[in-house]
């Protein structure tokens, strides 16, 4: 008897989900939230979950609010 169970993911049908474990696309969801983005709502919305999340580090390394030095700090620095 294990100790610890799995808890199963949770989601509804009709949301998608991008596994970055897997690197697919998934209704449902089928794995872990740790390993997913979404939910988005449409499967074409959820394969461009990496893009999507590209473009919207670049908006807020772009943002003044976030960025007290104005431009683009390098990546990795924490400033």
């Amino acid at each position: 008897m294990a100790l610890f169970r799995r808890k199963k993911a949770t989601g509804k049908p009709g949301e998608w989900f991008y596994c970055l474990k897997h690197g697919k696309v998934e209704e449902g969801p089928e794995c872990p939230a740790l390993d997913r983005l979404g939910p988005y709502p449409t499967a074409a919305e959820a394969g461009r979950a990496i893009a999507t999340a590209e473009e919207r580090n670049e908006e807020w390394e772009q943002d003044p609010r976030w960025n007290d030095q104005g431009g683009s700090a390098p990546r990795g620095t924490g400033s």
